[in-house]
């Protein structure tokens, strides 16, 4: 049982590669999912695992072990193996589940924040006073297209329509979610930070061929 719990562990280590070479073989849209899906379910097994590791470990405990029957492939693993396995994936869950919830609060944080930037309305485009040239999605209810005066200026209007355009398929494709699901799942593994940046490409590409179909120029 304890040499089977370490498979997901390993697992990440040889699919990741693999999983980035399949993305870079397929259309956008179909490899930011198999990204997305590849991370979220890596991240899970391996988590699985950790803590199977920390239960085989807290077998030890006379409360734990009444437990009985249920868990007996985990009671036959030795204690020289299973106590020093248990403390490393205790350890390990916990600094995972620390930098899971700081994780997501700096993305509420920062979400809120760049909602009170902008000025009360309801409209899709919200414009911000700024030289630097700069646009982006920002997701919520309504999601808002959010550009600079400064990137304005910089486009010519067909050149503004097929930002807009792009910037329309990040909300309407939920690509928030994507990343947040990434960045969230590389703090279960480490091997896992490889995939969020062909993940962001994949649904750059995505948003590029939406707005190179609405426009109708590539």
């Amino acid at each position: 049982m304890i040499f089977a719990v370490w498979i997901p562990l390993l697992v990440p280590f040889l699919a990741v590669p693999v999983a980035r070479r399949l993305a870079e073989a397929l259309p956008p849209r179909p490899a930011a999912w198999l990204l997305a899906a590849a991370s979220t379910g890596l991240a899970a097994c391996s988590t699985a695992a950790l803590g199977l590791l920390a239960l085989a470990g807290a077998l030890r405990l006379r409360f734990v072990a009444s437990l009985g029957n249920l868990v007996t492939p985990l009671r036959e693993v030795p204690a020289a193996i299973a106590l020093p396995a248990a403390c490393a994936a205790t350890v390990l869950l916990a600094l995972s589940g620390v930098a899971l919830i700081r994780t997501a609060r700096r993305q509420v944080a920062e979400l809120r924040a760049a909602h009170r930037r902008l000025a009360p309305g309801t409209g899709e485009l919200a414009v911000l006073r700024d030289a630097c040239p700069d646009a982006y999605a920002l997701p919520g209810r309504p999601g808002r297209i959010v550009v600079t005066t400064g990137m304005l200026r910089a486009l010519e209007p067909a050149e503004r329509e097929a930002l807009f355009a792009h910037e329309r398929a990040h909300l309407r494709g939920r690509h928030h979610l994507f990343l947040a699901a990434a960045e969230l799942a590389a703090h279960c593994h480490p091997a896992l930070r490889a995939l969020r940046a062909p993940l962001e490409y994949a649904l750059e590409r995505c948003a590029d061929e939406a707005a190179a179909g609405a426009v109708g120029d590539r």
